[in-house]
């Protein structure tokens, strides 16, 4: 009597997944199925773990090497315990909506073990079967994968539960049967064609920054007339540029006014906040964030609203080095500034009622911008700039003082 074999079953992880293109699908998994199926890369860069791991481990990591970058004495290896610190707050619900992380790329670097006919005819739904022992590498989106690994190590270090984690659906990006030269060039693409945002719009864009947070309702607060209509001057504000263009409608980038807050508060020290992040909790000594609010916010409102010609005729005043070097004239207005040299809101009146904002190298080549051969002006960088043009506004006297004044 010979003995039948059982009908044959596909092992492995099940993934419900959607294809986007012959060798690509999109879906969810879950945490544990990431870091069951994505090794840790900081274990694969440690030589005496790796010297312990099993074959298919040690494979894995030589496999990796090919396509990614090492987390080991990098700016990315650095990155990832702020990243696990930032996903377990978004998952503890301390950042509210307002957090992301994006879709996880990974490389199945070889065929698939199964493939279903689709769940549901017409919805494009199918379960791929991902066989034990298989290479899944992250190709894009290691940073996160590694904080992951972190997170589901230890839990509790981030204040977060096995059962927690569980729930979480991560979402992904799957490339199939992909030869790894194919593989490097996804990697490539993802990480060169892109362009990276600068670190001032960056801040423009975080509504967890005190600055911007700031910047918007000073922006809220002021009304003008605009072809005969009274509207919020935060429609003349452009939020997505690092500068305008001739044909848009606004009269100041966002970031631009930010620079004239976080300086407003800081003084000269707020140069160098220009592209960095502003907490509460960073205020200058004593200065509260109550306080603080109550008194920039309305100073910076009444500035716009008596100055609004220039803004609207998009003149120096707009200009970021500008507005960050007068936000340190505001500075010496306030209550925290240095008391040898603080002046009135009266005083800062008269230094700035006496200013040509007109973009031309007569008031501003050699303060604010630099002339070329046709005489055109070239404005510089709120690092280049701010000081000096504060300098200007709050010193009549001096060479650039009276420059920027026509004298």
């Amino acid at each position: 009597m010979r003995l039948t074999m059982p009908t044959a079953v596909v092992e492995g992880t099940q993934l419900t997944v959607m294809p986007f293109r012959a060798d690509a699908v999109v879906g969810t998994m879950s945490v544990p199925t990431l870091v069951q199926l994505v090794p840790s890369p900081r274990a694969e860069e440690d030589p005496r773990r790796l010297k312990a791991a099993s074959g298919l481990v040690r494979r894995h990591a030589e496999l990796r090497a090919t396509v990614q970058r090492t987390l080991k004495s990098s700016q990315k290896g650095k990155n990832v315990g702020p990243y696990a610190e930032y996903i377990a707050a978004g998952l503890k619900g301390e950042l509210g909506a307002a957090w992301s992380t994006p879709p996880v790329t990974l490389w199945h670097a070889g065929p698939l073990a199964a493939l279903s006919d689709e769940l549901l005819p017409g919805s494009g739904l199918r379960t791929l079967t991902v066989a034990p022992g298989t290479m899944v590498v992250a190709i894009d989106g290691e940073t996160q994968t590694t904080a992951w690994h972190d997170l589901y190590d230890d839990p509790e270090k981030y204040g977060l539960t096995y059962p927690e984690l569980a729930q979480v659906r991560l979402p992904f990006e799957l490339y199939v049967d992909l030869a790894p030269a194919d593989a490097r060039q996804i990697f490539y693409d993802r990480n060169v064609q892109g362009v990276d945002v600068a670190k001032n719009l960056a801040m423009s864009m975080d509504q967890r920054d005190y600055g911007t947070r700031l910047a918007h309702l000073v922006a809220d607060s002021v009304k003008v007339d605009v072809d005969g209509q009274r509207v919020p001057f935060s429609r003349l504000v452009n939020a997505s540029k690092r500068q305008l263009g001739r044909g848009d409608r606004e009269v100041v980038t966002l970031s631009a006014l930010r620079n004239l807050v976080v300086t407003s508060i800081y003084g000269k020290g707020g140069i160098a906040r220009s592209g960095e992040s502003v907490q509460e909790e960073e205020l200058p000594a004593g200065a509260e964030a109550g306080e603080v609010e109550t008194l920039v916010v309305p100073l910076l409102a009444r500035l716009i609203t008596d100055r609004f010609s220039e803004f609207a005729g998009r003149s120096a005043l707009t200009v970021p080095a500008v507005l960050a070097g007068t936000g340190i004239a505001v500075h010496h207005t306030l209550p925290w500034s240095d008391a040898a040299s603080r002046i009135t809101a009266e005083e800062l009146d008269r230094l700035l009622d006496g200013i040509r904002w007109e973009k031309e190298a007569a008031y501003w080549d050699g303060v604010a911008a630099k002339a070329n051969a046709s005489g055109r002006l070239n404005f510089g960088g709120v690092k280049d700039s701010g000081g000096r043009v504060a300098d200007a506004i709050l010193y009549p006297a001096t060479e650039a003082g009276r420059k920027i004044r026509g004298f």
